[in-house]
């Protein structure tokens, strides 16, 4: 029993050693040394994980608005008001004042007629 309890400390105290220097390679030439339980495949808890930096995101640029700008607009001209006492005939149109509202070839004056 005494030589399996030597042979077991020559084995850890050879790996220890094997570990350093593949760490002293690795961590530019400086030895750590302690006791590490579990899978040897995951990396220290002081390196990860890495800090959380949050995107940057550029300040916002706004243009002022433009003024507003109106536009009048003219009154629309009514038809101009024709004598109530004939009526007008339009002949290139064939129809009366007030149904057409202009008419290019000049107004008839029409004396008016009672409807039958």
């Amino acid at each position: 029993m005494k030589h399996l309890n030597v042979f077991i400390a020559l084995v850890v105290i050879l790996c220890g050693a094997a570990a350093s220097e593949s760490a002293l390679a690795w961590r530019g030439g400086h030895a750590r040394f302690g006791v590490f339980i579990g899978p040897g495949w995951y990396p220290p808890y002081y390196g990860y994980p890495p800090y959380y930096y949050p995107p940057y995101y550029p300040p916002v640029v706004v243009a002022p608005a433009a003024p507003t700008t109106y536009v009048e607009q003219g009154v629309a001209q009514a038809a101009p008001a024709l004598p109530t006492g004939y009526w007008y005939f339009c002949d290139d149109a064939k129809a009366y004042y007030p149904y057409v509202k202009e008419c290019p070839g000049g107004w008839q004056r029409v004396s008016p007629q009672p409807a039958n």
